[in-house]
């Protein structure tokens, strides 16, 4: 399941006609906090994330895992829909009930940091 960026911008896309995907924005106290950090550290966290909470068989508290603020990380997957394993099967068909691949945990990521990077590109041009 390796997928590649024109995949990828392919359901950012997509997200983005989502009326309650294309509603999370990284604010500029997040913006500050990637800027300080570096992209490679969030990306780090990012791999964190979805290592504890999304690549397990079985999640306790699926739907509910992903905080709706307080990381950007957090924020990019409410609106990249990797925020649960219900959101992933809809949106980037990603079955339930198995532990996530290196390359599903790959495609994860990506995703999440492409948004990020969209995100970072729109705040320059303000």
């Amino acid at each position: 399941m390796i997928k590649n960026i024109n995949n990828i911008n392919n359901i950012l896309y997509r997200l983005s006609m989502s009326k309650f995907r294309s509603s999370f924005k990284l604010s500029k106290k997040e913006i500050d906090y990637i800027n300080t950090k570096g992209i490679e550290k969030i990306k780090e966290h990012a791999y964190d994330f979805i290592n504890k909470r999304l690549a397990p068989k079985y999640i306790q508290n699926d739907g509910k895992q992903t905080p709706m603020h307080g990381h950007p990380v957090f924020i990019a997957e409410h609106a990249t829909a990797t925020c649960c394993r219900g959101c992933l099967k809809k949106w980037h068909k990603i079955e339930t009930n198995k532990e996530l691949s290196k390359a599903e945990i790959d495609y994860i990521v990506n995703v999440i940091m492409e948004w990020i990077k969209h995100q970072m590109s729109k705040n320059e041009k303000i």
